[in-house]
């Protein structure tokens, strides 16, 4: 039997709302019927008094709130929340629109927006995640489950309309989040034996991969947990790694310097990168926006590929722009003066974003290639945090750009 949505005294009031609208309208013997089908034996005419009228009013503004309804979702259906910044020029400027602080003892290390609302994800030292409204700056929740630092955070993608977040952790797990559900982690992947650096879901979300100080990458089935797939690409700990867009290939990058390109159904390498001379930190795919951008830039012609081109950041100091399916080193971007922690492509392929200890965001535009073998940077903003900058997300439907640190915000 269905729970009732009303309370006594609300059945109460609606049964007497309605004996005065049969009353009013001389339709006797239905009040009649109603007196002793509702058991109203305290009734009196003096009484009705107050609920005169009520019922026709009630009515008459369920029917203007249903017209209102219906304005909104008409407008809303303009709006389309899946659509891309493809064709949007946004870039970060000064000042900054909100601070999320006051959540985090300890420094944040990773930042991840869900694809398709504002909703961001910070993972922090304190071994906890949070979640905030990037939009009004309001705090949401706090996830608690691991026992050491949070690394790494990521939204499964909008083909699950982001209803799931994983989060790898110092305690050598990797949790599953059920965001529709208040967040209740519903999984716990067990395997690496060292610190699990990175996870990101691939392709429509049936999998995870994961990296690891034990120098393995691991391929999950979301739906078991179970680890389906152990690759070993590197020969120091890996740092990150990040699933081409259409989920077939890999890029890794470690601290042994290098990159690898490996195919996610074999875990064969189909490419080693070699050219940074310090810890890779990290890497990005570019989209196939971006792609014509840099053949352009190359003066060549024809389509790029899914998944040719990475970027990558270092403790060298530099960012480099490869064609990962040859190994070719583009470009080289310096003007970082400290290590170069994260790198993320714009949305309508002209810009890339970096972010590093020397506690700048820089955006380079990669139509605009120089004499120095790099590409030029159009914008530097400097003064956003106390202390190293760690992490950055750019959202890729929205005009929001989050930048985490060692500063806990």
């Amino acid at each position: 039997m269905a729970k009732p949505f009303l309370s006594d005294k609300q059945k109460q009031e609606l049964n007497l709302a309605i004996l005065d609208y049969l009353t009013s309208s001389g339709l006797s013997a239905a009040a009649s019927a109603l007196l002793t089908e509702a058991e109203i034996t305290d009734f009196n005419a003096d009484g009705l008094q107050r609920y005169s009228g009520l019922l026709e009013k009630k009515w008459t503004s369920v029917v203007r709130l249903q017209k209102k309804v219906i304005d909104l979702e008409s407008k809303l259906s303009a709006i389309d929340p899946r659509k891309p910044l493809t064709n949007n020029d946004f870039l970060p400027s000064a000042p900054v629109s909100f601070v999320l602080s006051g959540q985090h003892r300890s420094a944040v290390n990773h930042i991840a927006f869900h694809p398709l609302f504002s909703t961001v994800a910070i993972a922090s030292e304190d071994a906890t995640v949070t979640v905030w409204d990037a939009e009004t700056g309001e705090y949401e929740r706090t996830l608690k489950g691991h026992t050491k630092a949070v690394h790494h955070v990521a939204f499964i993608g909008e083909e699950r309309n982001g209803n799931f977040l994983a989060s790898s952790s110092s305690d050598l797990t990797i949790k599953i989040w059920d965001v529709l559900n208040e967040y209740r982690c519903i999984r716990t992947l067990n395997g690496h034996d060292e610190i699990v650096s990175s996870v990101e879901f691939i392709g429509i979300g049936d999998f995870l991969v994961s990296s690891s100080r034990d120098k393995t990458i691991k391929i999950w089935e979301v739906a078991t947990g179970y680890c389906v797939r152990t690759i070993n690409a590197h020969d120091e700990w890996i740092r990150k790694v990040i699933p081409s867009p259409d989920g077939l290939s890999l890029a890794s990058c470690s601290n042994d310097h290098n990159i690898q390109i490996t195919e996610t159904a074999t875990g064969n390498v189909l490419s080693a990168i070699t050219g940074h001379t310090h810890v890779v930190e990290t890497v990005a795919f570019a989209p196939i926006a971006t792609g014509k951008t840099i053949l352009a830039a190359l003066n060549q012609t024809g389509d790029p590929t899914v998944g040719q081109f990475i970027a990558s950041g270092s403790r060298d100091n530099s960012i480099r722009i490869w064609d990962a399916v040859t190994g070719a080193n583009l470009f080289i971007l310096t003007g970082h003066e400290n290590w170069v922690r994260t790198v993320q492509f714009h949305p309508n392929g002209k810009f890339l974003f970096s972010v590093s200890d020397d506690k700048t965001l820089r955006v380079w535009d990669l139509s605009q290639p120089q004499s120095d073998g790099g590409v030029k940077c159009i914008r530097v903003l400097e003064g956003l945090h106390n202390q190293f900058i760690t992490s950055l997300a750019v959202h890729l439907r929205r005009e929001i750009v989050a930048i985490g640190s060692e500063d806990a915000a």
